[in-house]
This record gives C-alpha cells, sequence and structure tokens, in this order.
C-alpha cells in the first residue's frame, strides 16, 4: 500500500499542485479567482498553450525540440486573416489550407532532423525564417476583424445541456477506464490498490468534473474552443498510449539505438512527430487568431517558451523518452493559472516572468529528485 500511494502521488503531483494555486490565488483575490467568468475565461485562455503543448509533447519525448511553434502560430494566424479577411474565402477552406501548410512546414523540420541537423539548430531557423515570412505576407499591418464562423469559433460558447451531457459521460468514461485497469491487473497478477481506493478515486474525478460543468454553465456554458481541445486530447492520448506508432515515440526517445535494432523505423516517426507539432501549432493560430479576432506581427510571438514549460511541469523529460499528453494540457493550465492570479492581483510583468520560471525550475528539479528516490527504492 505504501508503494502504491507513492505510485499515485507522482501521478497526480500536478492535480495537487494546480488545486494548491488555486486556492492560494482564491484566498489572496478574495474569491474572484475562483469565480464561474474568472475560471471560463481562465480555460479559454489555456487551449491555447494546450493544444501547442499537445503537439510539442511528442516531439520531446522523441527527444528532440521545436523553438518554431511560436512563428508558425503567427504564420497561420496570418495567412487564416489573409484568407478570410482580404479574400474572403470560405471558412472551412482556409482552415484546411492552414493546417495543410503547418503539417508542410512540419515534414520540412522532420526531413532536416532525420539528415543529421539538430533539431535546435533546424526549428531555431524556422523561428527567424517563419516571422520574417508573416511580417512580409502582411506587410506588417494587423489583419481584423474576421468572419462570424471564426469569431464562434474563438469566442462563443455552447448550450448548457451540451456541457451536462459531456459531464455524464465523462463520469461513465472514468468509471469504466478505472474499473477496466483494475480488471486488466488482476487478469496478469500486477499489484492492485483496494477496491475502496479505486471507488474514493472515481467520486474524486466525478467530483471534480460536476464542479467543473457546474463552474463553466454557471456562467455562458462551455468554449466551443475548449471542446476543440477535449478532441485533441482524447485523440492524442491514445494515439500516444494505445497505438504501435505512438509506443514507437517513446521508444526511440528512451533508447534510439535499440529502438532501431527493434525494427522501428525512426526517419518515418520523427517526419510524423513533426508533422503532427507542426499541424497542431497551426490550429493552435486559428484558434488565437479567432479569439483575438484580429492577426497581427506579434501573435505568437514567445509562445514556444510557454509550450515547453507546460510539458516539462507536466513531467516531461528534455532527455526523451517519458511525458503524457494530459501532463501537457496540465501543465499549461498550471501556467494558464500562474498568469491569470497574478493578473487578477495586478502583479507588475517582470514579477509574473520571475515566478514562471521560478516555478519551472521547480517542477524540473521535483521530478529529478522523485526519480532519483524511485531508484533508490
Amino acid at each position: 500500500m505504501k508503494k502504491l500511494f507513492k505510485l499515485n502521488i507522482r501521478a497526480y503531483m500536478m492535480i495537487i499542485a494546480l488545486v494548491i494555486i488555486w486556492v492560494i490565488f482564491s484566498i489572496i483575490t478574495g474569491g474572484n479567482f475562483l469565480s464561474s467568468r474568472n475560471i471560463s475565461n481562465l480555460f479559454k485562455q489555456s487551449v491555447f498553450t494546450s493544444i501547442l503543448a499537445i503537439g510539442m509533447v511528442s516531439v520531446i519525448i522523441l527527444g528532440e525540440i521545436d523553438l518554431s511553434v511560436g512563428s508558425i502560430v503567427g504564420l497561420a494566424g496570418g495567412i487564416t486573416a489573409i484568407f478570410d479577411v482580404w479574400n474572403g474565402f470560405n471558412p472551412i477552406f482556409t482552415i484546411l489550407i492552414t493546417l495543410a501548410i503547418g503539417a508542410a512546414i512540419g515534414i520540412w523540420h522532420g526531413w532536416w532532423v532525420n539528415n543529421g541537423v539538430p533539431s535546435f539548430v533546424v526549428t531555431l531557423g524556422g523561428l527567424l525564417i517563419y516571422r520574417g515570412i508573416l511580417i512580409g505576407i502582411t506587410r506588417g499591418t494587423t489583419i481584423g476583424p474576421l468572419s462570424s464562423t471564426f469569431k464562434t469559433l474563438g469566442k462563443d460558447y455552447l448550450p448548457n445541456w451540451f456541457g451536462i451531457v459531456l459531464g455524464v459521460v465523462a463520469s461513465i468514461f472514468v468509471v469504466y477506464s478505472i474499473l477496466n485497469s483494475r480488471r486488466n491487473k488482476k487478469k496478469y497478477n500486477f499489484e492492485v490498490p483496494s477496491l475502496g481506493i479505486d471507488v474514493l478515486k472515481i467520486l474524486v474525478f466525478i467530483g471534480l468534473i460536476t464542479l467543473f460543468v457546474y463552474e463553466l454553465n454557471d456562467y455562458r456554458g462551455m468554449p466551443i474552443a475548449f471542446l476543440v481541445l477535449l478532441f485533441a486530447l482524447l485523440f492524442f492520448s491514445y494515439t500516444t498510449r494505445n497505438t504501435v506508432f505512438g509506443r514507437s515515440i517513446y521508444a526511440i526517445g528512451g533508447n534510439k539505438n535499440a529502438a532501431k535494432l527493434s525494427g522501428i523505423n525512426i526517419k518515418k516517426s520523427t517526419l510524423m512527430v513533426f508533422m503532427i507539432n507542426g499541424i497542431m501549432a497551426a490550429l493552435a493560430g486559428i484558434i488565437l487568431t479567432s479569439r483575438l479576432n484580429a492577426a497581427s506581427v506579434q501573435s505568437g510571438d514567445g509562445a514556444e517558451l510557454d509550450a515547453i514549460a507546460a510539458c516539462v511541469i507536466g513531467g516531461a523529460s528534455l532527455s526523451g523518452g517519458i511525458g503524457t499528453v494530459s501532463g501537457a494540457v496540465i501543465g499549461a493550465i498550471v501556467m494558464a493559472s500562474l498568469d491569470n492570479g497574478m493578473s487578477l492581483m495586478n502583479m507588475p510583468m517582470f514579477w509574473q516572468s520571475i515566478i514562471k520560471g521560478l516555478v519551472l525550475i521547480v517542477a524540473v528539479w521535483i521530478d529529478i529528485a522523485t526519480k532519483k528516490r524511485a531508484k533508490m527504492a
């Protein structure tokens, strides 16, 4: 039981940290932080970084890095605005073309990495190239406002009944997942916690889901952009954990030579990972531009640092082989919570940067210390 307790603490450490952050900010702001309006805005703001982190975490698990996603975000937003505002293209066509450009950029990065150029250098060059292209194609101007379709994606909300249905479905999924995991562990004679602990876990998760839906419905409902994030989270969580492609990413990041000897096509996997990262960066650019209702040359500036920080805070290892999609999203929500809470406190920007940097360093230190204790045990 002691061993299982330690494993659970490590698995849910970031959720516990997130709750602590929320409680502290709620006390300092006199309850304003946990108001329905602020929680709704917080999750809407976190969608952008979360989507970036979902793409970035696979790159980090692979043992690589991408410093260009912020510039890809800006470029994707600029392309979206040019097609929509200047040329009046169909919104669906605009989105598909923008995502295709993101995929092409990712493939371009993957090709260079496969040919021996370090990903740090390739994507650092991309950071400069795509920002330059953005300034060129937009003529250095802000382009907006966008059409109603994009404003709906970025700013509108789903009806309350949809949030309730989604909450019920999520609760059923939690019950099934935990009980199915318990059954599979017993089937293969793995160690399992007592039934009481699993029941308590189910009740806690259902309670959090209920509170989440209530908070959002108490304001205006679930943001449409958050639904996009939820779909991406479920899809990529399943892909990384339950497919051959997903497991090959962990194998390559853990030990590239061993992965090659086991028959994994490293070049193909690398190309796919960078392509997916490019698509997710383009999607984040579309959502950010929709939320702001305009594209500017500053869009996405520095976003790559937030995405990398979200992945690391969520438990990903920069040396590769370790990390989860859900952890990256939790890390993004932690980052958004810090930004939101410190803004409510009217904290100067320089202090906000200092605190976020310290949180990142402490998160990495805790992760390293935890791994050392686990090895010693």
